[in-house]
């Protein structure tokens, strides 16, 4: 698809994931987003432990902000069945403290092999294991678990699942359409082989979309995002193939970037996401 037939992203479907004001607290980054006239964010789960739930709904209220999503629950696997349960209850934790902020969704990374593990189908395993487990929590909270496969680098310490067709595979294996689904990042999968066509088999199954851009001089796979446009991701391609899919929902820019953006004011990252939305998403 040619990039120039995608008209530029509107603003109303600009969500901005807290995480990119990682800078502020949760108060200050809602704040600014609701100056600017962006009314979506994923709430960053520390952010929110941080702030109390009951506070930080008021927050979200007070400045007409709707949290999508919570991000990121998960990291469900461990080195052994003890800590299991540890894993899970804080999971349960995390979905109900999502819907009591009105998230939807709470976005589920697998983790990766712990310390001393190298068998990774096992801990395949495990993670949907453990997911399994969770979907009963999922569906009486009435938020949903959306799976993010993440970039193959960070297979040890963050996903044990990498690809769409490995995710896709996933809920498959769950068999819970109704509380399941995946959050797709380019970040994360722009690099995948027939990505057009693995889009069009997800499509029915999306809940989030997180863009930003990877930096061809990366001095962090995990912690230096590029904001769009700065680098290797042509995230309008993306989206005209997720729309043609079908998607209809927001698009949210996530950036990690302890070396940069993190360090800017707090406005100037948001006008400078709001620019580049026009340009490049």
């Amino acid at each position: 698809m040619n990039t120039t037939q995608t008209a530029p992203l509107a603003i109303n479907r600009l969500n901005i994931h807290q995480v990119t004001l990682n800078q502020c607290n949760f108060r200050e980054s809602i704040e600014c987003l609701s100056r600017h006239g962006i009314r979506e964010t994923a709430v960053w789960l520390p952010r929110l432990e941080e702030t109390g739930v009951a506070e930080a709904g008021r927050i979200l209220r007070d400045n007409g902000i709707v949290a999508t999503s919570v991000c990121a629950g998960g990291l469900l696997t461990s080195a052994g069945n003890a800590e299991g349960s540890i894993v899970l209850d804080r999971n349960r934790r995390w979905l109900e403290q999502a819907a009591e902020i009105g998230a939807t969704s709470m976005v589920t990374i697998t983790g990766g092999l712990p310390e001393g593990v190298r068998d990774l189908d096992s801990m395949r395993a495990q993670a949907l294991e453990r997911l399994a487990a969770l979907i009963p929590d999922a569906r009486s909270a009435g938020v949903r678990l959306a799976l993010e496969p993440l970039h193959p680098i960070v297979c040890g310490f963050r996903s044990v699942i990498s690809t769409l067709g490995e995710a896709l595979d996933a809920l498959g294996q769950l068999e819970s359409d109704d509380v399941m689904g995946i959050a797709f990042d380019s970040y994360a999968l722009w690099w995948e082989v027939s990505l057009e066509e693995k889009i069009r088999r997800t499509a029915p199954h999306l809940l989030c979309v997180h863009v930003s851009d990877w930096l061809q001089d990366t001095s962090d796979v995990r912690l230096d995002r590029g904001m769009p446009g700065d680098g290797l991701i042509d995230n309008r391609r993306i989206r005209g193939w997720l729309e043609q899919a079908g998607f209809s929902g927001s698009i949210e820019v996530e950036i990690f970037s302890e070396r940069n953006w993190w360090k800017r004011p707090p406005d100037e990252v948001v006008e400078t996401i709001i620019d580049r939305s026009r340009q490049h998403l």
